[in-house]
């Protein structure tokens, strides 16, 4: 059975993209007004989307459940892979007793509650969205903080809103990569435009975090370390994305403001020591000094985790792991059987690419550290049970919610309400953020929404007589902003954090400031687009159909070869410095 998407069914744009939004409507009142739990609120949500695709779009029942299905299928891989893989290094660093030195070494750094969040949420967060992405670095930091003793409503909230710096460039630039596939702009022209943009909000962000842990004050006493902060890493972000393209952003930026705040800290200090008002306070820690091994050692399963997100986000390397390991699958009865409103066949197909998955670098990461910090093969594999069960409701959320996005995509219900932002005729720069943003909200991923929107965002541009660069890079800088309140995202953090069944409560943290950085991005896309044009980098558009040229596997075995020889060296390196 052959069916084609519907994107007007009422034969009116605005009342057809007012119906289509009836399940986001609904995911809001029941997180921030019912305050219902998330795995409840996804559940019901994907039941009224798939409704409204029968009922309402026409889309046959059968295609409807299959899509909701495929789109679960992937929550549990590779999204749910990445989050449990990521909590189980966490777990397995506590359980070995190694964080207590992490957050002892923390301490002698700061104790202040303010600068740690910008070291943990902000720098190491965004370098680990430039390596791995897809809820790693949110999963990992809010959970690093909890262990510091952050209030975990705190810690998760924080952790959402510092990911917004990052998101454009995260998993080795996938989203502008892709946004530069769909539009047939090229890559480096979105990463310049993207670049001009991100950055302002880059310098911002630190400073949104501390006012929103700590009040105006208190964020101005430290105001010299948040300027370090914020100021290198958007310096950098500008710096490589105007200049070495989308792949290296994070990752410098995040290793450049990690090192140039933690110098500025060796010679100078906030006056008073921050701490949130009921936290207690902290045990005297006299008597008590690690040498520099053990410090390392306690480290050791972070580190090998940057080695490994960096190894495994190298092109040939995935290349010569999907070799082996990739299967794919075209889903039955779905591959081929919608088409889209242009009259596309959509492929429907499911990649199982188990060994270059970031969780399962992710999880070699944490076999590998186990006998660095004590933690034996048995003890292991029952702490790994332990965080699936931890996790089940996190992953009953995720996969509901990718289920949700499945079936609103494959049916028009996405192309309803983009289609009414694309009718705002001169407006629309000012809206074409609000698109990225939807996407992101919708499905999770940066990279899914530029794959849905960047086309028509690229064509809408044009129409209107606007560089057409503008918009798509709207579309990525309105995504990373959307971040924060994906249920998605939200359904990570609350795991993570140790906030299971407090999805609303952190929902409602962040949602306030989702809307206010989309509206100042919003304004910067209409100021780049009307009032300083030249801002916008000169390119020439890219064939759509041009091929892209496969590595020779044999490089990948050498980088390969070589990623092993690191984590070997690095092993034995703490293996024999050990005190």
């Amino acid at each position: 059975m052959n069916w084609t998407q519907v994107s007007d069914p009422f034969g009116n744009v605005v009342l057809s993209a007012l119906i289509a939004f009836l399940p986001i409507a609904f995911l809001f009142w029941a997180l921030i007004i019912r305050k219902m739990k998330g795995y409840q609120a996804s559940l019901i949500a994907t039941t009224i989307a798939v409704l409204i695709a029968v009922f309402i779009y026409g889309m046959p029942v059968d295609l409807a459940l299959l899509s909701t299905a495929h789109g679960a299928l992937y929550g549990l891989f590779p999204i749910c892979w990445i989050v449990i893989c990521a909590v189980f290094l966490f777990n397995i660093t506590v359980k070995s007793g190694q964080f207590d030195v992490i957050k002892h070494f923390m301490a002698t750094i700061t104790d202040d509650r303010r600068l740690q969040a910008l070291i943990i949420a902000f720098s190491f967060g965004s370098f680990l969205e430039g390596t791995a992405g897809f809820g790693a670095p949110v999963a990992i930091t809010a959970a690093m903080l909890v262990g510091l003793g952050f209030n975990p409503l705190y810690a998760a909230g924080i952790c959402l809103i510092a990911n917004t710096a990052p998101v454009a460039f995260g998993a080795i630039g996938t989203p502008i990569l892709v946004a530069g596939q769909v539009s047939g702009i090229p890559d480096m022209a979105i990463s310049q435009m993207v670049g001009r943009t991100l950055p302002l909000l880059s310098l911002f962000v630190p400073l949104y975090l501390v006012i929103l842990m700590a009040g105006f004050r208190k964020a101005i006493d430290v105001l010299p370390a948040i300027l370090v902060s914020g100021g290198t890493f958007a310096g950098l972000q500008w710096l490589t994305s105007n200049f070495l393209g989308p792949t290296l952003p994070d990752i410098i930026s995040g290793i450049g403001s990690i090192v140039a705040l933690m110098v500025f800290l060796k010679f100078w200090k906030p006056k008073r020591i921050w701490r949130f008002n009921d936290e207690p306070l902290p045990a005297e820690r006299a008597g008590i000094s690690y040498s520099g091994a053990q410090v390392f050692r306690a480290w050791s399963p972070f580190i090998v985790l940057t080695v490994m997100m960096m190894g495994w986000g190298i092109k040939p390397i995935k290349e010569v792991l999907d070799h082996w390991t990739l299967v794919t699958l075209e889903i039955p009865h779905l591959h081929q059987a919608i088409q889209s409103v242009e009259g596309n066949p959509i492929p429907q197909v499911f990649k199982f690419n188990f060994l270059s998955a970031a969780g399962t670098g992710i999880l070699i990461a944490s076999v590998i550290s186990m006998p660095l910090i004590g933690i034996t093969m048995r003890q292991g594999f029952h702490i790994f049970i332990a965080t699936v069960k931890q996790l089940k409701f996190p992953i009953i959320t995720i996969s509901a919610v990718l289920g949700f996005a499945f079936v609103v995509n494959d049916s028009g219900i996405t192309i309803s309400m983009a289609n009414a932002l694309a009718a705002t005729g001169v407006l629309f720069p000012f809206f074409s953020p609000l698109l990225g943003w939807l996407g992101v909200f919708i499905t999770g991923s940066d990279t899914s929404a530029n794959a849905l929107f960047s086309k028509l965002q690229a064509t809408t541009a044009s129409s209107i007589g606007v560089d057409p660069v503008v918009t798509v890079g709207a579309n990525v800088s309105g995504g990373v902003v959307g971040k924060m309140i994906s249920p998605q995202s939200i359904a990570v953090a609350a795991g993570a954090g140790g906030l299971i069944g407090r999805e609303a409560d952190l929902f409602r943290f962040t949602v306030k400031h989702s809307f206010i950085l989309l509206l100042v991005v919003c304004l910067i896309v209409s100021a780049q687009a009307y009032l300083f044009s030249w801002l916008i980098p000169d390119y020439q558009l890219e064939n759509a159909e041009h091929a892209v040229v496969s590595t020779a596997i044999s490089k990948g075995y050498l980088y390969l070869f070589l990623l092993v020889v690191i984590l070997a060296l690095l092993f034995m390196k703490v293996r024999f410095s050990r005190k």
